[in-house]
C-alpha cells in the first residue's frame, strides 16, 4: 500500500497539476501539502494517523503528511516552478480560440479601461490561488479560474437584480442545490470555498452533459435548459449544434466571448498595452476554526487587518457578528495566522457587543435607533431591513449592547430558513447524527428544534425534522439569469451586449 502511494504522489509531483491548498480527503490521501499543512494548523501533526480540521460549511479537509521521498520529488518540483500565478495559468489555458468579431469588441472594452482591469485583477489576488488549484485538481482548463472576471470582477459583494450573489453568482435556488445554506446571518452563495466547490461542480456536470466547455459555459449562464432547447431547435432544422451555431440570448452570446478576450489579454497583457498586479503562486489565505461568537470588527482587529480586508475574505457573514460553532472557520491572510491566534488568546475582553431586541410590532424604528445609538439607516443596514419602511414588523433586531451586560449566551435568530416556495426546510437524520449537532449546522438552538417539531428525547435515523417556522416570504425559483446588473459599479460591464 505505501508503494502505491508512493507512486501515485510520485506522479502528481511531475505532472502540471498540483494538489489543492483546500482538496477533498480521497486527492489527499494521495498527494498532500507539507507547506500548506503548516498553514492551515500552526500545531504538530501526529504522522500516525489524518488529521481532520473544521472547514468551512460541510467541507472536510484531511491533511496527510508526506513521507520524506515524496516531500524531497515535491520540494523538486516547487523549486522548478514558477512564483508568478499568471504564468501558471497561462500554462493550464487549453480551451480553443474562437474566431468571432465579438471578442475582439471586448477586448478593446477592457483595453480602454485600464482603470477597471486593475481593479478586477487586484481584487483577484485574494482567490485566484484558491480558484486555480481547485481548477487544476480537477483537471479543468485554467480559463475557467478567470471566470468570475465575467461573473462578478471578482467582487464578493456582487448582487444582480435577479438575486444572484457572490463571486460566482449563484442565484438561491442554485445556491442552495449545491449545498449553499443561505439565512439572516449567513449567505454560503458570498463564500469563497463554498462557491468555488459549488461552481465546479455545477460546471464539471455541464461539461459532462454537453461534452464542450464553451456548451457548458453557456449552460451554466443561461441554464442547460435553454442550451437544449436551442440544440433541439438546430438538429430539427439540420443545423450544427455547437455553441457559435445556436441561437442564444444576447448575453449569453457574449458570455464565452468575453471570457476568451479576458484569457488573450492575461496571455499577453503588453499586446493591449495593459499591466497586470504581481500575484504570487502561494495561497493567500487560510482557515481558522472559530468556536465562539465574535463581532467582525474585533476579529479583523485581532488579526490586525482592515474590516474591509476581512470582509472580503468572508463576505458570507452578513451581520456585524459571526456566529461560531465547532464546525465554522473564518478566512485571514496566512502571514496573519499567527498574529489573531496569538492576540485572541491574551483578549480578556467580551467578543461581542451586540445584542438581540424584540420590538413591538408597529413601533417606529425612528425613535428606536437612537435609543442604542444608531441611526435609521445604520439600523436598517444591519438588520436588513427596507430603507422605505419606518414601521417595525415585530422581527427581532440586532442592536449594540449599548453598555447593558452581556448575555451569556447569543442565540441566532430571524433564522428564515426556508426553501424556494417559503416552507421550513426539513432535515432527514442520518446515522451519527445527534439533536445538538444538527441545532450547530443550522445556528439555531435545541430548544427551538424542539418547539417547532414536538418534544424529542430521541432522534431516530431518517426521522424528519423542521429547521425553522414556516415563512410567508417565497423567493425566486428560476435558474440563473440572463441579467448580471449589479448594485457595484466595477461589474456594470456585464451588462454590454
Amino acid at each position: 500500500m505505501l508503494l502505491i502511494r508512493l507512486i501515485f504522489s510520485a506522479i502528481l509531483a511531475v505532472s502540471a497539476f498540483s494538489s489543492p491548498t483546500f482538496a477533498h480527503a480521497a486527492e489527499n490521501i494521495l498527494a498532500g501539502h507539507p507547506e500548506e499543512t503548516l498553514a492551515l494548523n500552526s500545531t504538530s501533526v501526529d504522522t500516525a494517523a489524518p488529521v481532520f480540521l473544521p472547514s468551512a460549511r460541510d467541507i472536510k479537509i484531511e491533511l496527510l503528511p508526506l513521507s520524506p521521498a515524496t516531500t524531497a520529488q515535491k520540494s523538486a518540483a516547487s523549486d522548478s516552478a514558477t512564483q508568478d500565478l499568471w504564468a501558471r495559468i497561462r500554462k493550464g489555458f487549453a480551451m480553443q480560440g474562437l474566431d468571432s468579431k465579438l471578442v475582439t469588441k471586448h477586448e478593446k472594452w477592457y483595453a480602454n479601461h485600464p482603470d477597471y482591469v486593475e481593479r478586477m485583477t487586484d481584487r483577484a489576488r485574494r482567490y485566484l490561488y484558491f480558484i486555480t488549484e481547485e481548477v487544476e485538481r480537477r483537471g479543468m482548463p485554467s480559463e475557467i479560474a478567470l471566470l468570475p472576471m465575467v461573473e462578478s470582477a471578482f467582487n464578493p459583494g456582487a448582487y444582480s437584480i435577479s438575486r444572484a450573489s457572490g463571486i460566482w453568482q449563484f442565484i438561491p435556488s442554485t445556491g442552495k442545490k449545491f449545498g449553499m445554506q443561505q439565512n439572516w446571518w449567513y449567505d454560503g452563495r458570498r463564500d469563497v470555498i463554498n462557491a468555488t466547490n459549488g461552481a465546479l461542480d455545477y460546471l464539471q456536470k455541464l461539461h459532462d452533459q454537453f461534452g464542450e466547455w464553451d456548451l457548458a459555459l453557456a449552460a451554466y449562464n443561461c441554464g442547460e435548459g435553454a442550451v437544449q432547447r436551442a440544440q433541439t431547435h438546430n438538429r430539427r432544422r439540420g443545423l450544427p449544434t455547437n455553441y457559435a451555431s445556436l441561437k442564444l440570448l444576447k448575453e449569453t452570446r457574449n458570455y464565452v466571448p468575453k471570457l476568451i478576450a479576458i484569457k488573450n489579454i492575461i496571455a499577453d497583457p503588453a499586446r493591449f498595452e495593459l499591466a497586470l498586479p504581481e500575484i504570487r503562486n502561494e495561497p493567500y489565505f487560510s482557515p481558522v476554526a472559530t468556536s465562539k461568537h465574535m463581532d467582525v470588527k474585533l476579529a479583523a482587529q485581532l488579526a490586525d487587518i482592515s474590516e474591509e480586508e476581512f470582509i472580503a475574505l468572508n463576505p458570507a457573514h452578513t451581520r456585524p457578528v459571526i456566529l461560531g460553532d465547532s464546525t465554522d472557520v473564518i478566512l485571514l491572510p496566512v502571514d496573519k495566522i499567527e498574529t489573531f491566534r496569538a492576540n485572541l488568546d491574551s483578549y480578556n475582553k467580551p467578543l461581542v457587543s451586540w445584542q438581540s431586541y424584540q420590538p413591538k410590532k408597529g413601533e417606529r424604528l425612528d425613535e428606536l435607533a437612537p435609543r442604542f445609538g444608531l441611526s435609521v439607516e445604520n439600523l436598517k443596514s444591519v438588520n436588513g431591513l427596507s430603507s422605505r419602511g419606518n414601521i417595525s414588523t415585530g422581527q427581532t433586531l440586532l442592536v449594540p449592547i449599548n453598555g447593558e451586560e452581556i448575555a451569556s449566551e447569543f442565540e441566532a435568530f430571524n433564522m428564515n430558513v426556508v426553501d424556494d416556495h417559503g416552507r421550513a426546510i426539513q432535515h432527514r437524520v442520518r446515522r451519527g447524527e445527534t439533536l445538538s449537532g444538527i441545532a450547530r449546522r443550522y445556528h439555531v438552538s435545541v430548544s427551538r428544534l424542539k418547539q417547532w417539531n414536538g418534544p424529542m428525547k430521541i432522534i431516530r435515523v431518517g426521522q424528519i425534522i423542521a429547521v425553522a417556522q414556516p415563512s410567508i416570504q417565497r423567493t425566486s425559483g428560476r435558474r440563473k439569469q440572463s441579467s448580471h446588473k449589479t448594485k457595484h459599479v466595477d461589474v456594470a460591464y456585464n451588462n454590454v451586449r
